[in-house]
């Protein structure tokens, strides 16, 4: 294809998500929303899904994501995008059952073809992940969207709220960092076919395993690392359960070709809108190297579950991860009682 779509969008993956201070700031004015008992899960603490119980044994999860691309071929951001979306889903404990597409192209300037792998793509992880793609919406846009609306169930007892981590719990990391400063380095030209390669086996693959880290007794939250970085996710579960994050900077894991371009000040925009939207609530070590701090606010696309659990469960949280087919799974902090802010040693 002789178009390359990131050069159609200012923005690409999930790099394209407003900054976390600009957010708050655009839903300070919001109403406060009338209080319905079945919605167990609302606006109110950042969650990935919203969750509405339906009865003692099921409860909705719902949940809507897209952006525009990251990649060039369109097959594969169709399959990032929907593998993205659908994380939210697992995120929560869930299990999707249906999605409704979202899509926006420059029909007079994308080829038809193009648009067709796009949705193909998407369908491809649909089919894999279970559930049908059952319709959705189109509209004709300057820059190609894409992504789901998606639907799916969880028992309202293993619901995983972002406000649920508990004093002691230590973190654990799914996918490793660093998907945004290679999203970077391809559009520049800089990416080698390893790289790609990388970018994309860690972008596509679905984060199932969130429904049967959501079973084990000892899982206290969880969520999913997209465009505010690991940090602004853990900023998130800090702040909802008024707790305090210590992160090992020498236990993350990060894709090794992630690294190489960190070390040039290679990454996307959003990396330094992050790093400004903290404030003091994130606090760095004197031996933090600057590289270190862009990946840890790396704007991540389709990334890792990150979870909450009992110092007792991490075991068994790591060798569930591994027998998933996550084998960069970590340990990699601990929470504690204290002011919701994290320290990066």
């Amino acid at each position: 294809m002789s178009i390359k779509l990131t050069q159609l969008s200012h923005g690409g993956g999930c790099g394209c998500k407003i900054a976390p201070s600009v957010l708050a700031n655009m839903l300070a004015k919001l109403p406060a929303a009338q209080a319905f008992p079945q919605l167990l899960v609302g606006t109110e603490t950042s969650d990935d899904a919203a969750v509405y119980q339906i009865n003692d044994q099921q409860a909705v999860v719902a949940t809507t994501d897209f952006f525009m691309p990251i990649v060039d071929d369109p097959y594969d951001f169709g399959r990032i995008a929907a593998t993205n979306a659908v994380s939210d889903i697992y995120a929560m404990g869930g299990v999707p059952i249906m999605a409704l597409a979202i899509v926006g192209m420059p029909v007079n300037t994308l080829p038809v073809e193009a648009i067709q792998q796009i949705l193909a793509g998407g369908a491809e992880v649909a089919r894999v992940a279970g559930f049908p793609i059952a319709g959705g919406h189109s509209i004709d846009a300057p820059e190609p969207i894409y992504g789901l609306a998606v639907i799916g169930l969880v028992d309202p007892k293993q619901v995983k709220r972002n406000s649920d981590a508990k004093d002691g719990d230590r973190l654990i990391l799914g996918k490793p960092l660093g998907i945004g400063i290679l999203g970077t380095a391809m559009k520049k030209g800089l990416l080698d076919d390893a790289g790609y390669a990388a970018l994309i086996a860690t972008t596509t693959q679905l984060n199932q395993v969130g429904a049967t880290l959501a079973s084990l007794p000892g899982v206290h939250a969880m969520t999913d690392i997209t465009g505010f970085g690991l940090l602004g996710h853990l900023l998130e579960v800090c702040r909802g359960s008024k707790l305090m994050a210590t992160l090992n900077s020498q236990s993350l894991p990060m894709l090794e070709a992630a690294i190489h371009f960190a070390q040039q000040g290679i990454g996307p925009g959003a990396i330094e809108r992050n790093l400004a939207s903290f404030g003091d609530a994130v606090r760095f070590s004197t031996t933090v190297t600057d590289w270190q701090r862009r990946i840890l606010a790396d704007a991540q696309t389709s990334g890792g579950l990150l979870v909450s659990c009992a110092e007792s469960e991490v075991e068994k949280v790591l060798q569930t991860f591994h027998q998933a087919g996550f084998g960069q799974a970590m340990d990699i902090g601990s929470l504690k009682a204290g002011p919701a802010e994290i320290i990066v040693s």
